[in-house]
């Protein structure tokens, strides 16, 4: 069946066109500036912004599921929903540290949640439990491990789908992350007490991201620039950043955005287990963790993830960081494609591309979420060819 969208505000590699249409079939664009003539299936979007569906890749939780409670095809089901409503239509779920046999668990759910078609599903971030405990956050440091040789035959065993690994470069050995690299597993570096140099030995090695940007790692020093320093430094490295307006200070964000690459930054959730609920309470490690006031806190007041949405992390991003919807868009789809290599297949509006799309109102609401090429909600103006007037 072959679809047309017309009258759409379309976000393309260049930018917003006006007033476009594209062409899609067999749930990928065929092309842009689509013959109406083409359709089977017309849709007007009456001025409706056409954007690349999110991929949100640190994602704990969602739909009342934390993923380490609940590491089965079910719970990924359940968490997948969750963020699909919200214009999620790729994701990382993610482990915070645990032991090696939850990290087991929850790559072979991942592998039997994809052989299942769940195409949200594009892999596993794991987050720990290779890190270090001077910079734990809310992860239990009773569970983090050495990085040895059983540890990286299991990270590297995942038959379908994207790896992540977030790890502390000064807790392991610069040929580790090299053995990870070329295993096709992505290493980014977070929760870490590293030196400048620490980074620089991961990034030479193949490390390619830093997780959550200011967050649970040193902050610059004029004689040491740390972590934060390389990360910042760093031209070809990505970073993810956790935009709710809690988790850092704006200026820290403007600073990110002025000194880093714009096609270089990725916007993160964090989501935990109340993403898509109205929980005000749920329970992590044996800890009870408290949301209020759009923030996830423990008793001691530490941040649990966080209670946010990508498509509310663009929004933050626009006026937080200062930067145009488009780039912060972006920074939601096509960056974190590249940085997990999957920029061919998704992430942009563009033929070939799986037709993921979120259509937003022209005040940049959510109206739909559109998985591989069929809206998710009935759709309004769509109707059949024998009843369009082109």
């Amino acid at each position: 069946m072959r679809t047309v969208i017309a009258h759409a505000r379309i976000l393309t590699n260049t930018g917003f066109q006006d007033d476009a249409s594209i062409l899609l079939e067999d749930g990928h664009v065929v092309a842009l500036d689509a013959d109406m003539s083409d359709a089977d299936v017309f849709v007007d979007f009456q001025g409706d912004h056409l954007v690349p569906g999110f991929f949100d890749i640190q994602v704990n939780g969602g739909g009342g599921v934390l993923f380490n409670d609940t590491p089965d095809v079910e719970g990924l089901q359940a968490i997948a929903r969750a963020h699909l409503a919200n214009g999620t239509t790729s994701l990382l779920p993610t482990l915070i540290s645990d032991t090696l046999d939850v990290v087991d668990a929850g790559m072979r759910a991942v592998e039997a949640a994809r052989d299942a078609g769940e195409t949200m599903i594009a892999g596993i971030h794991i987050e720990g439990p290779f890190l270090n405990p001077k910079k734990c956050g809310i992860h239990d440091p009773d569970r983090f491990i050495p990085l040895d040789d059983d540890a990286i035959a299991l990270l590297t065993s995942l038959r379908s789908g994207r790896t992540l690994v977030t790890l502390a470069p000064e807790m392991c050995r610069p040929d580790q992350v090299r053995k990870l690299v070329e295993a096709g597993v992505t290493v980014s570096l977070g929760h870490t007490n590293g030196r400048y140099a620490d980074a620089q030995s991961a990034l030479a090695a193949g490390a390619t991201g830093f997780t959550h940007l200011f967050n649970a790692m040193p902050q610059m020093h004029s004689r040491e620039p740390g972590i934060v320093g390389a990360a910042l430094e760093s031209g070809s490295a990505w970073t993810s950043l956790i935009v709710d307006g809690h988790h850092v200070d704006p200026v820290m964000l403007k600073l990110a955005s002025r000194l880093r690459p714009a096609d270089k930054l990725i916007l993160i959730t964090d989501a935990m287990p109340n993403a898509g609920t109205t929980m005000k309470e749920f329970t992590l490690q044996g800890r009870a963790i408290h949301v209020a006031d759009g923030q996830c806190r423990d008793a001691n007041g530490v941040l649990a993830g966080a209670h946010l949405t990508l498509i509310d992390a663009v929004r933050n991003a626009t006026h937080l960081m200062d930067i145009p919807i488009a780039t912060a868009l972006a920074m939601a789809s096509a960056n974190p494609a590249d940085f997990m290599g999957l920029g061919s297949a998704i992430g942009r509006i563009a033929p070939g591309r799986r037709a993921d799309f979120v259509r937003l109102t022209t005040d940049f609401n959510i109206a739909d979420t559109w998985q591989a090429g069929a809206p998710l909600a009935s759709a309004q103006n769509s109707r059949r060819r024998s009843s369009a007037s082109h």
